[in-house]
C-alpha cells in the first residue's frame, strides 16, 4: 500500500521564525517515526494562508495548520492571526488547528474568537520541535484511526475456528464446491472471513455499542459536525423511519416535502403521524421535481403552529439545494424540529464549494447515504444528531426496532473507513471531482447535440428567487437536440460503451460524479458522447409529460387507511379510459411513478378526477415509467381503496 504524505502548514508573518520552525519540524520528521509522511511547509500570515490550505497536490494533503499568534509588539500579533485561522477552519473544518502563543494571556483572546476550532497550543519560545512533531503525529493518528475496521481486520487475522453463525463458516461452505466455488473466488476470502456474527464480543454491538463501534461513531460525529452519529446498515430509508418514530407519536402533525423519498412516506405510516404535504416545484419541460418554494414552507409553518417536525430533502436527486438556514430558523422559532434528508449530500462537509451542510445550518437531524458519493458500501448510512433535546434512550429503542440483530460487519467497517478517507483526503478527491464536473460541462456542451443544464434552467420560476444552489457533482444533460430518445441513448451508452448513467427522464440523462470518478472514466464518457453526437438524428418532438396533479386532501390518517383490507378497483374502465368509479374514493397505498419518484397518491388521500386521468395517461403513453403501488388482478392494474364500510368506520382528520 502507498504510504501517505501529509503537510503541516506553518503560518507566520515572521519569516525567520517561520523558517526555523519548518526546518526544525522536518528535521524531527527525518529522525523520528513518521508513518504518515508528515512534512512542514511554510506560508505567510495573509490571504495566502487560506489559498495554501485550499491548494491540492498529487503527492500530499494538508492535515494540520500551525498558526503563529505572533510575537508581542509585532503587526500580526493577536486578532489578525486568529481571524486567518477562523477563515481556514471555516473553509476546511476537518483540518487540525494548533496555535503558537507568546504567553497565557494570548490564549484568552484565542478562546474568545476561535476556541471551538483549536485542537491544541504550543508556546513560541519553546521551539521543542521533537515534542511538537510527536504531538502532531499523534493528532494525525487519532484522525486516521479506524477502531472498528482495525478490530475486525485483527480478529480475522487470528484465524479463529467458527462454531457460530453465519452458516458459511467464514466461506468454508463455498470453498472447493463444484457448484458455488466460483462465488468464493469472486467475493474473496477476506470478505467472507469478515462476515461474522454478534458472537464475537470484541467487535462490539451495533444495537448497544460500548466499544469499537462507539469509538468509530464518535470519530464520525466529529468529522461531520454532529453531537452524536449513528451507523445504519439498512440505508437512509430506515434511518428516516427511525427518526420519525423517535420524534412523532400517533396523531402528531408534521410538514413534509412531497418530493421526499418514499421512505419518508413509509415513516408517516409507521409513526401514525398526521402529514401536511407541501407541493414541490416542478420543471415541467424536463420533468424534474425541485425544492418546495420558500413561501410555501413559511406559510405552512405559520398555518400549523402545532406541527412537531419539518422534513426536507436537500440536495434533491438532481442536485438542487435549499437555502436552509432561514428555513430552519423560521421552523425553530415556531418550536418545530427539522430533519434534512441529505442522502445525496453526505460529502458536502469536506469541500467549501459544497457547504454549508444541513447541520451547519442548524438542522436537528440529518440522514446521509455515505455510500452514494463517499466510499462506504451500499446500504451503509449515517444518522447525525444535533437536537439539543435529544432523547437518546427513546432513539435507541426505535433504532433497535429497525436494525438487524445480525448486522453485516463489512458494512460497519466501510463506514469507519469512509469517514477516515473523507477526513484525510476527501477535500482533494472532491476538488478533483468538481474539476472533472466543470470539464465535462464544457466538453459535453461542445458536442452540439448534448447540453448540461445550468441551475437557472433546472429551476421553475416559482423558486428562482429562493437562494437555491446546485451540487456541481450532479450533471443533468438535455438530450433534446440529439434526436435520441432517453431510453435509446441509455441503451447505447451501456451496450456500446459500457457506461451506466444514474437515471433519465424523457429528455434528460443524469450523471453522478463521486470521489471514485477518474480521469479515464471522464475521457471514456466524453468519447462516447462525442460519437453519439456524430450519430445525431432529426430532433424529436417529445410528447409532453402528463402534469402531476397537486396534492388533494387527506380523509384519514395514512396509517389508518394503509392497514385496512380495502377493495381493488381497476384504474381503467372497460373502454380503456380513466375509471370514474375511483372518483371520491380513498386510497390505501402509496402510488409512485418512477421516474420521477414522487407519490401521486398516499394512503388516506382522496382521489379526484385529475389524479385518475393522470394515472390513465401514464399507463397509455409513458411505457418507460413504472407505477409502483398498483395491484395486478387478471392482467389489469388495480388501485386499492377503502371500502364504503371501512370509510364510514374510520375517524376523519381535523
Amino acid at each position: 500500500m502507498t504510504k501517505p504524505a501529509t503537510h503541516v502548514l506553518v503560518v507566520s508573518a515572521d519569516e525567520t521564525w517561520r523558517a526555523a520552525v519548518v526546518h526544525g519540524l522536518n528535521a524531527a520528521a527525518a529522525r523520528l517515526d513518521n508513518p504518515f509522511g508528515l512534512q512542514a511547509i511554510a506560508c505567510a500570515c495573509d490571504g495566502g494562508a487560506l489559498e495554501a490550505a485550499l491548494a491540492t497536490t498529487a503527492g500530499a494533503d494538508v492535515q494540520v495548520v500551525l498558526m503563529d499568534h505572533g510575537a508581542r509588539g509585532s503587526e500580526d500579533h493577536g486578532a489578525p492571526a486568529v481571524l486567518t485561522a477562523q477563515r481556514i477552519i471555516e473553509a476546511r473544518p476537518e483540518l487540525s488547528l494548533y496555535m503558537l502563543l507568546e504567553d497565557d494571556s494570548d490564549k484568552l483572546l484565542v478562546e474568545q474568537l476561535a476556541s471551538d476550532a483549536v485542537d491544541g497550543y504550543f508556546f513560541r519560545e519553546e521551539m521543542d520541535f521533537n515534542g511538537w512533531f510527536r504531538i502532531l503525529a499523534a493528532e494525525l493518528a487519532e484522525k486516521a484511526d479506524t477502531p472498528f475496521y482495525d478490530a475486525l481486520r485483527d480478529y480475522v487475522a487470528q484465524a479463529k475456528d467458527s462454531w457460530h453463525t453465519p452458516g458459511h463458516g467464514g466461506g468454508d461452505s463455498f470453498k472447493n464446491s463444484p457448484w458455488v466455488g466460483d462465488f468464493y473466488d469472486f467475493v474473496g476470502e477476506e470478505m467472507l472471513r469478515a462476515d461474522l456474527s454478534v458472537s464475537v464480543p470484541e467487535l462490539d454491538s451495533l444495537l448497544h455499542p460500548t466499544g469499537v463501534i462507539a469509538q468509530s461513531q464518535k470519530l464520525a460525529a466529529k468529522a461531520f459536525g454532529a453531537r452524536k452519529t449513528y451507523f445504519a446498515t439498512n440505508g437512509t430509508s430506515t434511518s428516516n423511519k427511525v427518526i420519525f418514530q423517535t420524534l412523532l407519536a400517533p396523531g402528531d402533525k408534521l410538514l413534509l416535502d412531497r418530493n421526499c423519498h418514499k421512505s419518508v412516506h413509509h415513516g408517516v405510516i409507521l409513526s401514525g403521524a398526521m402529514p401536511v404535504y407541501l407541493d414541490s416545484s416542478v420543471n415541467r419541460h424536463f420533468g424534474l421535481f425541485g425544492p418546495v418554494p420558500k413561501a410555501t414552507i413559511a406559510a405552512a409553518i405559520a398555518a400549523n403552529p402545532d406541527a412537531k417536525v419539518l422534513i426536507l430533502t436537500s440536495c434533491t436527486y438532481d442536485g438542487l439545494r435549499y437555502d436552509l438556514r432561514p428555513i430552519i430558523q423560521t421552523a425553530h422559532e415556531a418550536g418545530i424540529k427539522v430533519i434534512v434528508d441529505e442522502a445525496w449530500y453526505g460529502h458536502a462537509r469536506f469541500h467549501p464549494e459544497l457547504r454549508p451542510t444541513a447541520l451547519e445550518c442548524g438542522a436537528d437531524y440529518a440522514t446521509q447515504s455515505t455510500h452514494k458519493i463517499l466510499s462506504a458500501f451500499s446500504q451503509a448510512s449515517m444518522i447525525h444528531v444535533n437536537d439539543p433535546a435529544f432523547d437518546e434512550h427513546l432513539f435507541r429503542e426505535n433504532f433497535n426496532m429497525h436494525a438487524s440483530t445480525s448486522p453485516q460487519y463489512n458494512l460497519i467497517a466501510s463506514l469507519d473507513v469512509a469517514r477516515k478517507q473523507a477526513v484525510m483526503e476527501g477535500y482533494r478527491l472532491l476538488d478533483r471531482s468538481l474539476k472533472f464536473a466543470h470539464e465535462l460541462r464544457q466538453k459535453i456542451n461542445a458536442t452540439g447535440a448534448f447540453r448540461v443544464l445550468e441551475l437557472d434552467e433546472l429551476l421553475s420560476d416559482e423558486v428562482k428567487a429562493d437562494g437555491i444552489r446546485l451540487d456541481p457533482t450532479k450533471l443533468t444533460i438535455d438530450i433534446s437536440a440529439s434526436g435520441w430518445s432517453a431510453d435509446e441513448l441509455r441503451g447505447e451508452l451501456i451496450g456500446r460503451y459500457n457506461i451506466q448513467v444514474e437515471k433519465n427522464t424523457h429528455n434528460t440523462l443524469t450523471l453522478l460524479l463521486t470521489i471514485g470518478t477518474t480521469r479515464s472514466k471522464v475521457s471514456r464518457l466524453f468519447d462516447a458522447m462525442l460519437r453519439l453526437a456524430k450519430d445525431r438524428r432529426t430532433p424529436l418532438t417529445y410528447a409532453r409529460m402528463p402534469e402531476a396533479p397537486r396534492f388533494t386532501r387527506l380523509a384519514c390518517l395514512p396509517r389508518d387507511a394503509f392497514y385496512e383490507a380495502g377493495e381493488k378497483l381497476p384504474v381503467l374502465d372497460d373502454n380503456g379510459r380513466a375509471n370514474p368509479a375511483l372518483n371520491g374514493r380513498i386510497c390505501c397505498d402509496q402510488i409512485v411513478p418512477y421516474p420521477p419518484g414522487i407519490p401521486v397518491l398516499v394512503p388516506g388521500q382522496v382521489i379526484e378526477p385529475a389524479i385518475i386521468a393522470y394515472l390513465a395517461r401514464l399507463l397509455q403513453t409513458q411505457k418507460s415509467i413504472d407505477l409502483h403501488g398498483l395491484a395486478t388482478l387478471e392482467g389489469e392494474l388495480h388501485l386499492r381503496v377503502l371500502s364504503q364500510a371501512e370509510q364510514a368506520a374510520l375517524p376523519g382528520v381535523c
